[in-house]
């Protein structure tokens, strides 16, 4: 009996020990819960404050985190090729430790065009304006998003993002014609890239000189690449642009073909003068007016203010070593100021504001001449280029001037001289230097007296002429001077009708009529286009082709009528297929009117 009570007691005892046990560990299961919930609370606070690091944008960090595991990346891309592609992604995602940019899939996962390994051949796009180089390719990595759960934390951006490559920072001719015109009208492309979306600049470079220029185009700071590792292992963009548009660009540097105008140029004057005032404003820049009264061209315009010449100083290289002399000179024929301005010893806004009621712009070859987009209308833009160096062969700023809208008159001067050259063969090999070459190669760049045609970048002929001095021969330049200057037109300041291209023509109607056997009347009539009623045109013709069913060839006609009977070639009982459109002041060409059958 008492060994059972005492067994009993025992089982109770070991029952009572179990609950203890089971409590305890059920507190400290719990407790373990709550101090990992806590962590994770704690964990997803900090990136969330990484995040507003980032941004004044408020974001719920639970929500884009799960949103980033059930929804993956989402990508939608606009063009055919990656050279003229631009892709808008959701949770786009960049590994700082890899360098890489990642993609994660999902369910809800969205990548259009879906491209497969086609991918890689050779990019999913370009992300300079610069077409087809091989370091400015843009692709990424693939994962699972069920990957997350083995990763960093991601950080998240909440703002719109565009992000790019800059080409060459440190050159202000690439500044302005590769990365911030094309950024300003990508941006003017998608309405949510606006003055609160930020640019992220993935090539890896510096701010270098011109930063100040890159922070015109928002409000908030551009981020680097070497930044994004400040943020985190892993940054999570919730919405971002990826690629620039090319459209704005006028030149190819020559890493396929010597350099050159692009051969399909897209961009006016008109979409360059909208950027570069807007520049201005943005630097607080007051333009001179140019105000058109009664038809008066600009050149009227610009008597009643003070007109002046500005001169582009050098101080490190391709020096002009006589500019006192060409100050002088430049005033005396000209009968006005002159003004020198340099990169190196003025703000940019200060030289903008001073080119940008310039008469002329003087200078020797070099990035500095982008400037010109700043120059009022009927401005005369005057470059300068050293001995050997082949004014025909290096046309950017030329390029420029000649585009419809720009109103630019573009003059240049080629030292013939070989005396008034100063060369810099020990200087090294990026600023012209050729005493790293073989003797026999030194001597033929020594004694040619023409850079021949060739690729970019590291020619040392080139390089060696380009960055020579050159002691201006003044007669000889005021005499190109004034001979370019007799060619000057008179630019009025365009009216909206002056680029208008007109409608098709309407009604377009056909009557035949057999005169004999071998002889037959066709009549082509049609009514204007719509909007010639609204606008003033000096001169409105009309084309037509006419062409035989089946011929491969066509007859064109010139027409000042709305209506013409052609006999000559028209054969009875055959059919003829006839086009007509509207041509205004001989170069803006309308669309042809629906194809014409006429049987006589």
């Amino acid at each position: 009996m008492r060994a059972s009570v005492a067994g009993c007691r025992m089982s109770v005892g070991a029952l009572l020990n179990g609950l203890l046990v089971s409590v305890v560990a059920a507190l400290l299961w719990k407790y373990s819960k709550l101090s990992e919930q806590a962590a994770l609370l704690e964990e997803e606070l900090h990136m969330t404050r990484q995040s507003q690091e980032l941004s004044q944008a408020r974001i719920d960090y639970h929500v884009a985190l799960q949103a980033l595991h059930e929804h993956g990346t989402r990508m939608v891309c606009t063009g055919k090729m990656h050279t003229d592609r631009i892709c808008r992604f959701d949770y786009l995602c960049y590994c700082s430790e890899a360098e890489e940019f990642v993609f994660f899939h999902s369910n809800s996962s969205v990548m259009l065009p879906n491209l497969g390994p086609r991918r890689f051949q050779p990019a999913l796009l370009d992300l300079s304006s610069v077409e087809d180089h091989n370091t400015q390719y843009f692709n990424f990595l693939e994962l699972p998003a069920a990957a997350l759960k083995f990763m960093p934390k991601p950080v998240f951006v909440p703002d719109v993002t565009l992000i790019l490559n800059r080409f060459n920072p440190d050159n202000l001719m690439h500044v302005f014609h590769d990365d911030l015109l094309p950024a300003f009208y990508t941006m003017k492309q998608y309405s949510d890239l606006d003055d609160e979306a930020r640019l992220v600049f993935m090539e890896g470079w510096g701010e270098g000189p011109h930063f100040d220029l890159y922070r015109l185009l928002s409000s908030k700071q551009p981020l680097l690449k070497e930044q994004l590792r400040n943020f985190g292992k892993l940054m999570c963009f919730t919405k971002s642009y990826v690629g620039l548009s090319k459209m704005t660009t006028w030149y190819q540097y020559g890493f396929v073909q010597p350099q050159g105008p692009k051969a399909n140029i897209l961009v006016s004057g008109n979409e360059i003068r909208q950027f570069a005032k807007t520049l201005m404003e943005k630097m607080n820049i007051t333009k001179l007016e140019e105000v058109e009264k009664d038809g008066g061209s600009v050149e009227d315009e610009k008597e009643k203010k003070d007109d002046y010449i500005v001169v582009f100083s050098r101080s490190t290289t391709r020096l002009i070593l006589n500019e006192a002399e060409l100050i002088m000179a430049l005033a005396q024929e000209f009968q006005m100021r002159v003004v020198t301005v340099s990169l190196e010893e003025q703000s940019f806004p200060s030289i903008v504001q001073v080119i940008s009621g310039a008469s002329m712009l003087v200078s020797m070859h070099g990035a500095q001449l982008i400037t010109s987009l700043f120059l009022p209308r009927g401005a005369a833009v005057v470059e300068l280029f050293p001995f050997a160096v082949n004014s025909e062969q290096y046309t950017p700023y030329k390029t420029l001037a000649s585009l419809p809208g720009m109103d630019l008159h573009y003059v240049s001067w080629r030292n013939t001289l070989e005396e008034n050259t100063v060369t810099h063969p020990d200087r090294p090999w990026e600023q012209g230097g050729i005493a790293h070459l073989e003797k026999e190669e030194q001597e033929r760049i020594l004694t040619s007296k023409d850079v021949p045609r060739h690729l970019c970048c590291r020619n040392p002929e080139w390089l060696f002429r380009i960055y020579q001095d050159t002691l201006v021969d003044i007669p000889s330049f005021l005499e190109v001077l004034k001979e370019g200057m007799k060619t000057k037109p008179s630019f009025k300041k365009s009216k909206p009708a002056s680029t208008v291209h007109p409608g098709r023509v309407r009604e377009a109607q056909c009557q035949t009529s057999v005169q004999t056997p071998n002889e037959a009347k066709l009549t082509v009539s049609w009514q204007i286009p719509w909007n010639l009623k609204y606008l003033k045109v000096r001169e409105v013709k009309y084309e037509v082709w006419i062409q035989e069913q089946g011929e491969n060839t066509y007859m064109p006609y010139i027409l000042p009528q709305q209506n013409y009977t052609f006999s000559e070639n028209i054969k009875p009982f055959t059919t003829y297929l006839v086009w007509v459109r509207c041509i205004f002041n001989k170069n803006l060409l309308g669309p042809f009117a629906d194809v014409l059958m006429c049987r006589t």
